[in-house]
C-alpha cells in the first residue's frame, strides 16, 4: 500500500500531543488511586511468629567452647534464645513462651499432647501467623510428626533444634533458629505440613529423621528436603503428598491422652518374652522393628499371632534406614491380621499408631491410615 504523505507529516505532531497529555492523565489517575506509600506498609508488614521453647541442645551450654558434644541441655530460657539472635526482629515480630525446659529424650505422651494443644490454640489466633518449636534433637522427629498429624491448621509450624550448644565453636543453633523464624514467617510455607529447619535445609516433619549424633548435618530424609533457607529466604523444590494439617482426620482438640505403643527392636536371637512383657506393661500395639523388610523370625511368629488374637495390634516396621515395608511380602499380613508401617521408621510408626488408636482398633482402618499419612 502506498504511504500517504499527509499522514507522514501528521505523525510527529500526534506523538507530541500524546506526550503532552500523558502527565495530565497520570495526574488524574494519581488523584483517583491510593498512593504507593499508602499501600506499602500493608504489603511489607512482618508476620507474627511465636517461639515455643521446650529445651534441648539449642538451649544447652557447655563448660568450654571446645565442648560440642559434652554439655548440659535445656539451660537457656527462651528470652535469652531470642536475644542471642538479634536478626530475628528483621524477619518477623517474635515473642516467646517457655513450655518445657527438658532434654527431649524425657518427652512423654502427656507433654506431646500439652504442646500440641498450645500450638493449636495459638494458630487459631488472628494475630499469630506461624509457630516455631525449639526442641531437643533426640525425639525432635517424633514431635514434628505428631504435630503434623493432629494440629488442624495450614499456618506454618516449624520445629527446630541444634546439634551443638550455643557455647560451642561453630554452634549451629542461632542460624537454625533464624531459618526457622524465616520459614514460619513465609507465606510460601503454608499448607506444607510441619517443617523442620536444620543445617540450612527445610525438611518435612513426617519424613525427616536423625541419622547422626554428633554432626550438624544429622537430619535427613530418604525422599530429600523440601527446600532450603538462604539468607532469610525460603527456596522450595517439592511438597508433601501425605495427609496432614487441615486434611488430617485427627484433631488435638479432641485428644487428651494417647494409648501406649511399644517398639521391639529386631535382631538375631530374639526373646519372645520382650513382646509379651510389653503387652503386660500396658501396650495396646507393638511396632516390630524388624530386619530387612520388617522380617519376623520363624520362632517369633506364633507369639505375635497369639498376641494379635488377644487384641494387641502388631505393626511390622523395619530397622533399615531407607526403603519401605511391603505388605504380604515377608509375612502373610492379611492372614495374620497384621499392619505394615510402609515407609515410616519404628519411632514414627509408634507415633502414628498411638494417634490412630484414639479413633479405631480395626486393622483394616489402621492399614488405611498407614498408607495415607
Amino acid at each position: 500500500m502506498a504511504k500517504d504523505p499527509t499522514m507522514r507529516r501528521l505523525r510527529p505532531a500526534f506523538a507530541a500531543l500524546m506526550l503532552a497529555t500523558v502527565p495530565l492523565a497520570g495526574s488524574a489517575l494519581a488523584r483517583e488511586m491510593p498512593s504507593t506509600a499508602t499501600t506499602a506498609p500493608a504489603a511489607n508488614a512482618k508476620a507474627n511468629v511465636v517461639i515455643l521453647a521446650t529445651g534441648g541442645t539449642i538451649a544447652g551450654a557447655g563448660a568450654d567452647a571446645s565442648n560440642s558434644a559434652t554439655y548440659q541441655a535445656a539451660k537457656v530460657p527462651v528470652d535469652k534464645l531470642i536475644a542471642a539472635v538479634p536478626s530475628l526482629g528483621a524477619l518477623a515480630n517474635v515473642r516467646g513462651e517457655q513450655v518445657f525446659q527438658i532434654a527431649s529424650e524425657s518427652f512423654t505422651n502427656a507433654q506431646l499432647v500439652q504442646l500440641a494443644k498450645r500450638v493449636s490454640a495459638l494458630l487459631k489466633q488472628d494475630d499469630v501467623d506461624g509457630v516455631v518449636v525449639t526442641h531437643g534433637t533426640d525425639t525432635l522427629e517424633e514431635t514434628a510428626f505428631f504435630l503434623d498429624l493432629v494440629v488442624k491448621s495450614d499456618k506454618p509450624i516449624v520445629v527446630v533444634g541444634s546439634m551443638r550448644p550455643s557455647t560451642a565453636l561453630s554452634a549451629d543453633g542461632a542460624l537454625n533458629l533464624a531459618d526457622a523464624v524465616a520459614t514460619a514467617a513465609s507465606p510460601a510455607s503454608r499448607a506444607k505440613g510441619v517443617l523442620v529447619t536444620m543445617n540450612d535445609e527445610i525438611q518435612a516433619g513426617r519424613d525427616v529423621t536423625k541419622r547422626v549424633n554428633i554432626k550438624p548435618s544429622a537430619f535427613v530424609s530418604q525422599w530429600g528436603p523440601l527446600g532450603m533457607v538462604v539468607e532469610g529466604k525460603t527456596y522450595w523444590f517439592r511438597a508433601p503428598v501425605k495427609r496432614h494439617g487441615t486434611s488430617s482426620e485427627f484433631d488435638i482438640d479432641t485428644i487428651d491422652t494417647l494409648p501406649d505403643v511399644a517398639i521391639v527392636y529386631g535382631s538375631g536371637t530374639m526373646n519372645p518374652a520382650a513382646y509379651t512383657a510389653a503387652v503386660q506393661g500396658g501396650a495396646k500395639a507393638i511396632v516390630h522393628a524388624g530386619t530387612g523388610n520388617g522380617s519376623v523370625a520363624g520362632y517369633l511368629v506364633d507369639t505375635l499371632k497369639d498376641l494379635r488374637a488377644k487384641g494387641t495390634v502388631i505393626i511390622r516396621s523395619s530397622r533399615v534406614g531407607d526403603g519401605f515395608v511391603l505388605r504380604n511380602a515377608e509375612q502373610p499380613d492379611d492372614q495374620y491380621d497384621w499392619v505394615v508401617a510402609h515407609d515410616l521408621n519404628p519411632q514414627k510408626a509408634k507415633i502414628l499408631a498411638a494417634v490412630a488408636l484414639t479413633k479405631t482398633t480395626d486393622t483394616k482402618e489402621l492399614q488405611r491410615i498407614f498408607w495415607e499419612y
